[in-house]
């Protein structure tokens, strides 16, 4: 598989949209194509994702000009601090977004010394504005949209991605189409129909909701979907929490990281991130190790890794991280190729871990996460049991989003101790 190409030069050179209509000049920044992950195809920066030799899916390719860690330190405190990095413009501050990013990077001592992991951090993206990572590479794909005149922005999506498409699409004052799986979380429901009268449920699992979303697309002039037609520079967003990540540990890469996995776009981009830093001389060359983390009940990558094979097989999933059910993962086999190369892997839990994995974050360090991030800390407790991460080593978690999101996950789970009478004699006998 080829790797992302990254060049350093002096300036970008401007592009055109596939129907010859010259972009604006700097429209998208440092990118300079778009270039097949396959066979190294380039082709102009435009709203499209498939390679036209192989059919293989198109990721952004740059022309980086100098940049130094003050430059990026000056810059205001979101992803647009990292715009000399992504394939937007340099006026993108001035174009009305939801300005994600710069979340906190915590320091997990209490849940490190419950698993017995010397150095471990959590990066909380659940401080987003809508409380998931997903602001972050849908205002990478509003700023697309914008550039290429879009009049609708979409997405098909699993609820978090959603909520963003909606809430930026309303700050950006463009019509905005989300459609989801019509058994979706209903908090997620409501988080997305709160900023658009445009909700579409579809009967089906997330797999079927995207295969309409790219019918539409090709169907219908004018739609920017986030995650289909310009899928390559909605995945670029996900590299700022490698940045990010980065720049708060006093610009060094960590020694280990574990992503949860649906799509499989983010543990891809944080390592392209990861690498970008190192070519540009931001951060020292060194080995890291990245780990992949998935539900069992929609666990293609895991089982794949685990069979010590290349071919991923779709699955129909059934488990309550729902954010991370898609059983078809577009960047799947991107995923094998990272956590082969940095010595790490891809793990799954049962539904059950996840519950415990929600309880375990919230109760040592006060961290309220969905169940995303309860696969993610419940696969970094079994890949301690399990031996496969070092616990001497600097770890880091992602968390992508919001427990108040997934609150069905573990209502029965967790409740009042004891029901009493407003007397003292009747809290003395609980025992609390």
């Amino acid at each position: 598989m080829s790797a992302p190409v990254v060049e350093i030069t002096d300036a970008p050179e401007s592009a055109a949209t596939p129907a010859g209509a010259t972009l604006r000049e700097g429209a998208f920044g440092p990118a300079r194509c778009l270039a097949c992950r396959e066979c190294g195809n380039e082709v102009e920066l435009g709203p499209q994702y498939a390679c036209p030799e192989c059919f293989g899916p198109l990721e952004v390719a740059y022309d980086f000009t100098a940049v130094t860690r003050e430059q990026i330190e000056a810059g205001p405190r979101n992803i647009w601090r990292y715009k000399a990095l992504l394939p937007v413009p340099d006026d993108i501050e001035t174009s009305p977004n939801t300005e994600p990013g710069f979340t906190r990077l915590l320091k997990a001592n209490n849940l490190g010394a419950e698993l017995g992991i010397t150095n471990l951090w959590v990066k909380d993206d659940s401080t987003n504005p809508t409380n998931s990572f997903k602001d972050r590479v849908v205002a990478c794909a509003l700023s697309a949209a914008r550039e290429f005149g879009s009049t609708v922005f979409a997405c098909p999506s699993t609820g978090n991605l959603a909520n963003a498409v909606a809430a930026a699409g309303a700050r950006a004052g463009m019509k905005t189409v989300v459609f989801i799986p019509s058994d979706l979380e209903k908090p997620k429901q409501v988080n997305s129909a709160v900023y658009t009268d445009s909700l579409v449920a579809v009967d089906g699992n997330y797999d079927d909701v995207n295969r309409l979303a790219s019918e539409i697309a090709g169907e219908e002039e004018g739609w920017a979907f986030v995650n289909v037609n310009v899928r390559p520079y909605y995945a670029e967003g996900s590299k700022t929490l490698g940045y990010e990540i980065a720049e708060q540990l006093g610009w060094r890469l960590p020694d280990q990281i574990v992503i949860p996995v649906a799509s499989g776009s983010q543990l891809t981009k944080v390592d392209k991130a990861f690498r970008e830093l190192i070519t540009l001389g931001l951060v020292e060359d060194k080995d890291y190790r990245v780990f992949g983390a998935q539900a069992t009940g929609c666990s293609p990558v895991s089982v794949a890794y685990k069979a010590g094979t290349d071919v991923v097989r779709p699955v129909k999933p059934d488990t309550i991280a729902k954010s991370l059910a898609i059983g078809n993962p577009a960047d799947a086999v991107y995923v094998l190729d990272v956590c082969k190369r940095t010595n790490g892997a891809v793990e799954d839990v049962t539904d059950d871990e996840i519950r415990a994995g929600i309880l375990l974050l919230a109760r040592h360090e006060g961290i309220f996460t969905e169940t995303a991030g309860g696969t993610t800390t419940a696969v970094l407790k079994k890949l301690v049991e399990t031996g496969q991460l070092d616990t001497e080593l600097e770890t880091v978690i992602i968390n992508t989003g919001m427990g108040l999101k997934t609150l069905d996950a573990i209502a029965d789970q967790v409740g009042p101790a004891a029901t009493i009478a407003p007397t003292y004699a009747a809290f003395s006998a609980t025992g609390i």
